[in-house]
């Protein structure tokens, strides 16, 4: 209790100190520090955009632009994943023009030869309506990976039939969630080997309610214009991909707020999984798991509901990785272009500083209202690297546009890891993702050949298209992915994704951490496979596995340069307590 009394009052007293020396957003409104004037190259640059010659066309239809209908200036994500069970990723992409727009979501299936074809008449998964965000994961445990497609009004769910094949199942799932769902994250709470479900949700919108700054001019909706509501958790009932809603008895309903990014890792060290929720100018929440089925919100006492000015700032995407090397997972948040985007540096255990000065991240060449964002190893150095894609909510004071949509445009960025958690902005040097200004949204990493080892980027924007950025970085270090799979409850013979596992790789005198959790980012699911750099190494010494039900593994490590899968039961057994 004394500890709990003594961090309030230091989050008052930074609120104090706050009120007098930080620039409030809304008093900086008109400084909109940019790339303008900046010379961009491509010499060394980590990124290609390969869109075109790999046959990825799409482009994301936003509905009409008259009535500045809120949701259509937040959406819509993607997801990289293995549609067909071939071992390469695929692509699925929303749109987000309404009901009965014609606007269809989009599944793109990788060929042998690298190149997207479009398969969405054949695989069930082309609906329409205001779709936001994707979720990926095995929920009726037969081996496949299903689709959850959140929306404006509902989600929808799609089990996966073989094939690339997928049926929609959303009526007989039980999954009712008339909420504005946004970003969503597969994960078993309850740790009955059964994948449940949380949506973020953002506000109680009403369509019917105009916006805009005080000239008169109409523009899209600020979030504090209406009610936040509570993210919506659900259980897994097992079999049949039936689910029980669960937020109220959980404690979810007790503290809402307007929620975008979500992630799911356990934030405290106890083996059980804990919620961590972005919220859009308000304090964030970090829903920690009692282990009886509920949860207890604890961002504050932790550190991590409030920036290091005790400031609630426009919380938007969400990358969890340890950006240092000291064996913690680290909260990366993105925000508005007027403030700063903010690196949460965990440690000791389930506590987390503000620590973004101290990254090199408060001063970028330029600022952006950030969404997606990743943190993955892109050169393969053994440090993760940052990508943060970028685009405004509303107009700023002063910009000539020469098209609706060029008003909210902004350009990307890219940060290379020092190895020790120090960020260097490489933006200028990659003009490819960083020079063409767009209202980016949607983030999603993953190895698009499993044989290359390396991690490019696919991109969403609004009203724009779909871009595809292959991973060209000039000097890589060797690397090791790791696929860990737990066996099916009620079908051992098969085996789905572990997410939440935590995968620890030791290499010579160095120990890295990865999350294996798609869901991150911002509307997105990411490759559920677990990416390393091993720098100059060519082998690890290695491999330790937390799975998600408390129980750890070790596997041997081995050559480096290559994909392996790791079943649970199949490592030696170790006791938490034998490793520091």
């Amino acid at each position: 209790m004394r500890h709990l009394r003594l961090t309030c009052l230091a989050i008052v007293l930074a609120g104090a100190a706050a009120v007098v020396l930080w620039p409030w957003p809304w008093l900086r409104s008109s400084h909109r520090p940019d790339a303008s004037g900046l010379e961009f190259t491509d010499d060394g640059a980590w990124f290609r955009d390969v869109t075109d010659e790999v046959g990825l066309d799409f482009s994301h239809d936003a509905g009409p632009i008259a009535k500045y209908f809120m949701p259509q200036i937040m959406g819509s994500g993607a997801a990289l994943f293995d549609a067909n069970d071939d071992g390469l990723l695929d692509i699925y992409l929303l749109q987000n023009a309404g009901p009965a727009s014609g606007a269809r979501n989009q599944l793109f299936q990788q060929l042998p030869d690298g190149r997207f074809h479009n398969v969405t008449e054949r695989s069930g998964l082309g609906c329409d309506g205001h779709n936001m965000g994707v979720a990926t994961g095995d929920v009726n445990n037969d081996g496949r990976t299903d689709v959850l497609v959140t929306q404006f009004g509902g989600v929808k769910l799609f089990v996966s039939e073989g094939d690339g094949r997928f049926r929609d199942v959303t009526k007989a799932s039980g999954l009712d969630c008339p909420s504005w769902g946004t970003s969503a994250a597969f994960f078993d709470f309850d740790r009955d080997g059964w994948l449940d479900l949380v949506v973020a949700c953002y506000v109680d919108y009403d369509r019917a309610h105009p916006c805009g700054p005080s000239s008169g001019q109409r523009d899209y909706c600020h979030p504090s214009e209406f009610r936040g509501t509570v993210a919506r958790l659900y259980r897994n009932l097992g079999g049949t991909a039936r689910f029980q809603e669960v937020t109220v008895p959980a404690g979810l309903a007790k503290v809402p707020g307007p929620g975008l990014g979500v992630v799911c890792f356990d934030a405290d060290g106890d083996g059980w999984p804990d919620i961590f929720v972005a919220n859009d100018s308000q304090a964030n929440r970090l829903w920690i798991n009692q282990r009886d089925g509920t949860f207890v919100e604890e961002a504050v006492t932790r550190g991590a509901a409030l920036n290091v000015m005790a400031q609630a700032q426009a919380n938007m995407g969400i990358a969890v990785a340890d950006a240092d090397g000291d064996g913690y997972l680290d909260l990366f948040v993105t925000h508005l272009t007027e403030e700063t985007h903010t690196l949460w540096k965990q440690g000791p255990r389930g506590l987390f500083r503000d620590h973004t000065a101290a990254a090199g991240l408060a001063t970028p060449r330029w600022r952006g209202t950030g969404f997606g964002t990743y943190l993955g190893d892109f050169d393969r150095d053994g440090s993760v690297d940052l990508a943060v894609v970028n685009g405004r909510v509303a107009r700023p004071a002063a910009h000539p546009a020469s098209s609706f949509w060029d008003a909210y445009a902004e350009r990307n960025q890219i940060f290379a890891n020092d190895g020790a958690g120090r960020f260097r902005d490489l933006s200028l040097g990659n003009a490819a993702f960083c020079a063409t200004p767009r209202v980016s949204r949607g983030l999603a990493a993953g190895m698009l050949r499993p044989e290359d080892g390396t991690l490019s980027l696919l991109v969403t924007t609004v009203a724009g298209p779909a871009r595809l950025y292959k991973n060209v970085v000039p000097e890589r270090g060797h690397w090791l992915a790791v696929r860990p799979l737990v066996a099916c409850a009620g079908n051992p013979n098969a085996h789905r994704d572990a997410h939440g596992a935590l995968v620890t790789v030791r290499v010579g005198g160095r120990t890295m951490i990865r999350l294996a959790s798609p869901a991150q980012s911002y509307l997105c699911s990411c490759d559920p496979r677990v990416h390393f750099g091993l720098g100059a190494a060519t082998h690890a010494d290695a491999i330790e596995i937390d799975w998600p039900d408390g129980a750890r593994e070790v596997f041997p490590g081995g050559a480096g340069d290559r994909l392996v899968t790791l079943r649970q039961g199949e490592g030696r057994t170790q006791s938490k307590s034998a490793v520091p």
